[in-house]
């Protein structure tokens, strides 16, 4: 099994997703600066809490420009949650430009009457493009989402699924080269969120 490379910035959620891949049978290695990059197939950026003080975190720890050039390097990433938010070029939240490796910003979730934000608890997805993240069965799948913000990308076409927010898509998942992001949390998600955490392992394995 691949070694998993799993940043740890001070505000993920890093418990229980490295419990989620070790019951898979991964390996997962705690990844606090670049060195320890070293030798792992693939990263996991998790991620709870507020865009701007996440990206202090990382630029604190130099992992801003580590985790930028592994995925130029094309080494493959999975972004979680507000991990999913970092890999844009910033978010209607703070002032600090993200890791700005997806095209695109992060945007508040409209404000709409009879739905609360943060938008939380489970929802379906709406299926977007073909990726090797979802499988034919997880149409109409339901997953677990805590956010206020989703993000658009530039690339419409890397949505791989999307999810109804008071009558709008908003992206829920994006799959682009070798970067893959879940909005809602996999790890928290049941054996749903286990089967889209295996088929990455998956696809890493095979890389």
């Amino acid at each position: 099994m691949s070694r998993i490379g799993l940043i740890d910035y001070g505000m993920g959620n890093l418990h229980s997703v490295q419990r989620a891949f070790e019951r898979l049978g991964a390996e997962i290695i705690p990844i606090q600066n670049a060195a320890a990059m070293e030798g792992c197939a693939a990263l996991v950026l998790p991620g709870v809490g507020a865009f701007d003080p996440a990206m202090e975190r990382l630029h604190q720890g130099q992992l801003v420009e580590a985790i930028q050039g592994s995925c130029e390097a094309g080494r493959p990433l999975l972004g979680i949650c507000l991990g999913l938010q970092l890999l844009f070029e910033g978010s209607d939240e703070g002032q600090s430009p993200g890791l700005g490796l997806l095209a695109g910003q992060v945007k508040a979730l409209p404000r709409v009457p009879q739905h609360p934000i943060p938008h939380m608890g489970w929802a379906p997805l709406l299926p977007g493009m073909a990726s090797p993240l979802l499988g034919s069965d997880d149409r109409d799948a339901w997953v677990y989402f805590v956010h206020s913000y989703a993000a658009a990308p530039v690339r419409a076409e890397s949505v791989t699924a999307w999810v109804d927010w008071a009558g709008t898509p908003v992206t829920a998942a994006i799959w682009q080269d070798n970067i893959a992001a879940c909005q809602f949390h996999p790890e928290k998600s049941g054996p749903v969120g286990v089967a889209m955490l295996q088929r990455w392992l998956d696809w890493v394995a095979q890389r």
